[in-house]
């Protein structure tokens, strides 16, 4: 089944709905002809940029109200989380990751030490 985005103008998902696999645009026609608006196009089946069946992942992410709609990366952005930290767009899977101050590090061992000073 092919699920459509409503989309408003500032690009925002209004939200989706679900097309006719029997007609040849999937239903696409039949929502401008009936409620009018902008319609992109969703994969129910992509997340974070890929496919959950192997299939082609379709603008990154299932739209869902809300989210927006980037034309220029062709991707739908879930907004960014409220919750205090440092959020930053992941390019490739149109997610929000936060980043952390917190920097891993590991004391070398005795061996690494004095390897090289014989």
């Amino acid at each position: 089944m092919a699920h459509w985005a409503e989309i408003d103008e500032n690009s925002i998902v209004l939200r989706v709905l679900v097309g006719s696999n029997d007609e040849p645009d999937e239903g696409y026609q039949w929502l401008i002809d009936n409620l009018g608006g902008t319609w992109i196009k969703t994969s129910y089946n992509t997340f974070g940029g890929v496919h959950a069946f192997g299939g082609e992942p379709l603008r990154k992410n299932y739209a869902g109200a809300g989210m927006i709609y980037d034309p220029i990366r062709d991707a739908f952005i879930p907004p960014k989380p409220e919750e205090e930290g440092n959020w930053v767009l992941d390019e490739n899977t149109c997610q929000w990751i936060e980043i952390t101050d917190t920097i891993e590090t590991t004391q070398p061992d005795e061996a690494d030490l004095t390897e090289g000073q014989n």
